[in-house]
């Protein structure tokens, strides 16, 4: 009896169709060699040429960034009530995304009406949809009730910018700057204190600090919609700069030389620095300030950074109001 034939074909080292796999790829084509290379290169540099000519000669950077404001990814908030406190504060939002399962209630009536009014799109997405979603926001098992909403990027002011809005003002310049205050609790909490007592707004680094997020536009009650926030390159000249515009620049700490109650740079142009949650104010920040300033406390080590921001802006506040009084 004749033995089977393999179906296997010829195998490497045969000669066969594995032949072509043991002679190595081949070197590269010279440039010169490649048909397609010289139209390639010529369409990139027309490209560049027409990029030079829209940025009036100078060559557009390759960071998108506007000039006069600067931008943070988009954030998802998930639940009905803070996506309704969110519609209502007039947070900027580009889609609301509702459950084609969901039991409607006022709620989601009313965030439907919302949306429609602020232009924001409105999608009916499955259950499933909205559950990948969340977990590609990093909330996986985020309990959304089948609504949630996608902010826009929130958009900052220079600090340049800020400045000169509050220079403009009615009142004395009032900012208050954050020192590496990483926790956006602290953050939306500092901007809401800072609304209440007649802030112009807030400056941050860009780096080492907490961001707006929908975590910060929650804490902060929607005070976000109307209190601007700067972010500097460079948190130690951006304050340098304020001070060379004649804004006196005080920092808060528990060894500061004076005390917030009674401070006399409180009634003119202000800058008041909050350090971050654990180190307080860094090194070449606190040398920038005008006076180091504390608080006056029984039985605890320190304040909160939100807590410190609020007493402190309180108090100006409070000084403000005695000196139109007078």
């Amino acid at each position: 009896m004749p033995a089977k034939k393999s179906k296997k074909g010829p195998t490497k080292g045969s000669g066969g169709k594995g032949r072509r796999s043991l002679e190595g790829k081949k070197g590269t084509l010279p440039a010169e060699q490649r048909h397609w290379y010289d139209g390639k290169q010529r369409s990139k540099a027309i490209r560049r040429a027409k990029e030079v000519e829209a940025s009036g000669g100078a060559p557009r950077s390759s960071r998108s960034a506007e000039p006069e404001r600067r931008r943070i990814d988009s954030d998802l908030l998930v639940g009905r009530n803070p996506v309704l406190e969110a519609l209502r504060a007039g947070m900027p939002a580009s889609r609301l995304f509702l459950s084609n399962s969901l039991d409607a209630d006022d709620r989601v009536n009313e965030a439907a009406r919302l949306a429609g009014e602020q232009g924001v799109e409105v999608l009916e997405v499955t259950r499933a949809e909205l559950d990948r979603r969340c977990d590609s926001n990093g909330q996986p098992g985020a309990v959304h009730q089948g609504m949630a909403l996608q902010a826009r990027p929130y958009r900052y002011l220079l600090p340049e910018d800020l400045l000169e809005r509050a220079l403009d003002g009615d009142e004395p310049a009032l900012i208050v700057a954050l020192d590496g205050v990483t926790d956006p609790h602290n953050l939306g909490a500092i901007a809401r204190s800072a609304a209440a007592f007649g802030a112009d707004g807030l400056l941050i680094p860009e780096r080492r600090s907490a961001g707006v997020t929908t975590t910060v536009w929650k804490t902060s009650a929607g005070t976000l919609a109307r209190l601007p926030i700067a972010q500097a390159t460079n948190l130690t000249r951006a304050l340098e700069a304020f001070k060379k515009a004649g804004v006196f620049v005080v920092g808060l700490d528990a060894d500061g030389d004076a005390a917030i109650p009674g401070l006399d740079l409180a009634t003119g142009p202000l800058v008041v620095v909050v350090g971050s949650e654990g180190k307080g104010l860094s090194r070449l920040v606190r040398e920038s300030c005008d006076v180091i300033a504390s608080i006056p406390i029984r039985n605890a080590e320190s304040l909160n950074a939100s807590v410190a921001a609020g007493v402190s802006l309180y108090e100006v506040a409070r000084l403000r109001a005695e000196q139109r009084d007078s």
